[in-house]
């Protein structure tokens, strides 16, 4: 069976987060990914929504312009 992995081939990292654009792993993580358990990597997947999230928050979108009759 092959490890599970978070990652969706858009491997840009980061030199602000350190974190991988595509699959917000750390390059640490990354490197140490074939050597973790099962339950480790799944440990880490749990968290990588939250920490995509807190490191790339969504905009807020514009307010629409005021419409002058």
């Amino acid at each position: 069976m092959p490890a599970s992995s978070p990652c969706i081939r858009l491997c840009i990292l980061d030199p602000v987060t350190g974190l991988c654009e595509g699959c917000g792993r750390t390059g640490a993580e990354i490197g140490a990914w074939g050597a973790l358990s099962e339950p480790e990597r799944l440990r880490i997947m749990e968290g990588l929504p939250a920490r995509l999230a807190a490191a790339y928050p969504e905009p807020e979108p514009e307010p629409a312009p005021a419409v002058i009759a």
